[in-house]
């Protein structure tokens, strides 16, 4: 017999655990997925740290594409003269001097514009690929967290029966009905639903905290809405996916670019050995006390000078640039190597992901029917024990049998959930199934 003392430290646990799974409940509100993920892309490091890298190599871009532009400087080159006057950088010492410099005719530049280009536009489509990862681990959270919850709602009514059992068994051994070993089965019991219970709740925990780093909401204040899920497309076996993922894959695309963008350095690194033409303008104001008129004869000095042009050049030996070239070469190689690596797993990855959709598809099935079963089976003891025709312990058997195919069931629907999820954003239709704009 177990006396009322004994009892309070679990009637403690049991309200304790009432009031974790209800607290947060009170304190949270709703959140549809859509909204989860609108919050995660406008609040996510990873998307920030992909839009500024694309904002760095698109300045890099412009940095090269703008060397066509004259390069104007405005300086001074002030200084005292002994003699004839030398010159100071480069230049003559004046008050005032101007330069002018841009590229006119530069085959290797050319194409080193076009690489800049080919990376900025790589990085444009990287920054989609990170985009696409973002709206994926923020959905998968919302639905392991919806699966937790409805999972943890379930415990609770199965941990609150259990305790109920555990003294009505307590009842029946004092009444000589039961045997006293009963007590630790049906303590069992309850302990078994208080660590599910347990695990349950701190998954819930863990889950909100990451939405919460997500989407820069409270935890406490995260909730799911599992009716907010769009239904999943169905996926059939007899459609190539994996051809449909390298075709709109952003990861392939990148590699693409990048790809290219090493062949056209590779081919400027050649280039740099073509003649180039340079415009080239420069304009002077001379200081009398430098002593210039000393030097010109009388009446030729002018204070203001000018001077434009072109600057041609003509590269005929430079082993360095050669080297240079042969390594840029290499470089592209490696690139267009890594681009077809890319396609391949990629195709790989999707295969599998099709694959293993209608395993779980079928796995989720038999956890249905193994559920199913289990209740039926539950319901008709039940049944009998109202009649007087079963043992109560066998239903107390059947209870904890349909509880655990109920456990495997949700754990099969999100595992069939996550699988359709990842191929969605293998085949570039995570962001439309989900709803939210570019």
């Amino acid at each position: 017999m177990i006396s009322f003392s004994q009892r309070i430290p679990r009637i403690r646990y049991f309200v304790i655990s009432v009031v974790l799974c209800v607290v947060p409940r009170m304190a949270a509100e709703p959140l549809p997925l859509k909204r989860a993920v609108e919050l995660a892309l406008a609040h996510s490091t990873t998307a920030g740290a992909a839009t500024a890298d694309e904002q760095r190599v698109f300045a890099s871009y412009q940095e090269m594409k703008n060397q066509y532009i004259p390069q104007l400087v405005l300086g001074s080159g002030l200084g005292k003269s002994w003699g004839y006057p030398l010159s100071l950088e480069g230049s003559a010492p004046s008050i005032v001097n101007f330069n002018a410099q841009s590229a006119l005719i530069n085959p290797a530049l050319r194409d080193f514009v076009r690489a800049a280009k080919t990376d900025w536009q790589a990085t444009t489509v990287q920054t989609k690929d990170q985009r696409n990862q973002v709206i994926q681990d923020t959905v998968l959270s919302y639905a392991e967290l919806a699966k937790w919850e409805a999972l943890a709602s379930y415990l609770q009514e199965m941990h609150s029966s259990a305790v109920q059992t555990e003294g009505l068994v307590a009842e029946r051994i004092k009444e000589g009905v039961d045997n006293p070993l009963m007590q630790n089965k049906a303590h069992l019991t309850t302990a078994r639903l208080r660590l599910r219970l347990a695990e349950a709740q701190g998954a819930i925990d863990v889950l909100r905290n990451r939405l919460s780093h997500l989407t820069g909401m409270p935890a406490a204040s995260i909730e799911t809405e599992r009716d907010s899920m769009p239904a999943l497309p169905e996926v059939r076996q007899e459609d190539d996916l994996p051809g449909k993922a390298i075709q709109t894959s952003p990861a392939i695309q990148a590699a693409d670019s990048r790809a290219a963008a090493e062949i056209f350095r590779a081919r400027g690194e050649h280039r740099s050995m073509l003649p180039s033409v340079d415009f080239a303008a420069q304009y002077g104001l001379l200081a009398a006390y430098n002593n210039y008129q000393n030097f010109f004869q009388p009446g030729s000095f002018q204070r203001h000078n000018a001077t434009i042009g072109v600057v041609i050049k003509f590269p005929f030996f430079s082993p360095t640039q050669r080297a240079r070239a042969q390594a840029a070469d290499a470089t592209a190689l490696k690139a267009k190597k890594d681009a077809e690596a890319a396609k391949n797993q990629v195709s790989e990855e999707t295969l599998r992901l099709q694959r293993s959709v209608e395993q779980m598809a079928a796995a989720q099935e038999v956890a249905d029917l193994e559920y199913k079963v289990a209740r039926s089976d539950l319901e008709s003891l039940q049944i009998r024990l109202d009649a007087g025709t079963a043992n109560w312990h066998d239903v107390q058997d059947a209870r904890e049998q349909s509880s655990d195919r109920y456990n495997s069931l949700q754990d099969a629907n999100f595992q069939l959930e996550r699988a359709r999820i990842t191929l969605l954003r293998a085949t570039g239709e995570l962001e439309s199934w989900v709803g939210v704009g570019k």
